[in-house]
């Protein structure tokens, strides 16, 4: 989450008044995160009156995979998963457009939902999470839309073109980074078992009440692809320290026995996931890279070290095959 788009009071409040949720009385950008622009915003007035996030779509999100998400969160919601519900305008539509100083961006309104993300989770709230992981995956078998991973191997070369010769502007450890790209997607598996997945499931893209989780958020990156490959995002993401220098065993072993509760993988995703959690890391290390020489110095956003990621890759590659045992 983070503005990079800017809308005046006036706006805001026509905005508000189009998806009958009462009148606007306060707006407050969100500055976490990279991809879109997002503010909560409290209404009053109405039954209907609350809590919302507002999201404006930015370069990264293509706009045409909205229907996928919006869709996706009420398939989602419909079967018992812990995520926001969409808010339909008077039209019944899930998404609207605004014209702003950089064109026309289209916007949707999503549920607010109660709970913190948590910056030093227990183990129980770990498991909490893998549960939930696995039973979004359940679900997602049964959603009739498709969508291509488009942070996924095929798009790690065009990321790694787009910072070529500009690796030592960041850190000059990062010169090896193109090379760790060329093996993981020699390795990447083909044959493992898919739904729709979050392949985002940070710790602020978590909202939890104690140990329960109580909404799972930020879609915008949700795919069709391997089901094994999102716990290996989620498990990098959740059991180190946020500079990637500490790995948490309790964490990492809570979040996968949570999801094993829920959903077991088979023998194949499991020999899978060490190099999964590389490719993971990978992923994440690029986007931040690209995102580190790119983002506006004007943008109200906070840049994200890409050597978080080198050393959690760095972690996978010594050690990834004695870490994924809570699922044996």
């Amino acid at each position: 989450m983070a503005v990079y788009t800017r809308i005046n009071s006036e706006d805001m409040a026509a905005l508000v008044a189009e998806f009958g949720v009462g009148e606007l009385v306060s707006a407050k950008g969100i500055a976490e995160g990279v991809s879109n622009s997002n503010w909560l915003l409290e209404t009053r007035g109405t039954p209907d009156a609350g809590r919302f996030i507002l999201t404006v779509y930015e370069e990264r999100t293509d706009t045409r995979d909205l229907p996928f998400f919006l869709d996706l969160l009420d398939h989602l919601a419909a079967a018992g998963c812990p995520v926001p519900r969409t808010i339909h305008d008077a039209g019944g539509s899930a998404s609207r457009t605004i014209d702003t100083p950089q064109g026309e961006k289209m916007l949707a309104l999503i549920e607010f939902l109660p709970g913190v993300s948590a910056d030093d989770p227990t183990p129980a709230q770990a498991h909490a999470v893998g549960a939930a992981l696995a039973q979004v995956h359940l679900a997602g078998q049964g959603f009739a839309g498709f969508r291509k991973d488009g942070m996924g191997p095929d798009a790690w070369r065009g990321f790694v073109r787009d910072c070529a010769g500009r690796w030592g502007e960041i850190d000059p450890a990062l010169e090896g980074v193109p090379a760790l790209v060329d093996d993981a997607i020699a390795d990447w598996p083909d044959d493992l078992p898919v739904s729709t997945i979050h392949a985002d499931l940070f710790p602020d893209n978590v909202l939890l009440v104690g140990d329960d989780v109580s909404g799972m958020i930020d879609f915008y990156f949700a795919c069709t692809g391997p089901m094994a490959y999102d716990i290996a995002v989620t498990h990098a993401a959740w059991s180190f320290s946020p500079d990637g220098r500490r790995f948490n065993p309790a964490i990492g072993d809570a979040l996968l026995g949570g999801y094993g509760s829920v959903r077991m993988p088979d023998a194949r995703e499991r020999a899978a996931l060490p190099a999964l959690a590389q490719a993971a890391c990978l992923r994440f290390l690029l986007t931040r890279a690209y995102d580190w020489l790119n983002t506006p110095a004007d943008a109200m956003v906070t840049r994200k070290d890409p050597l978080a990621f080198l050393r959690r890759h760095a972690f996978y590659r010594q050690q990834g095959a004695a870490l994924f045992g809570a699922l044996d």
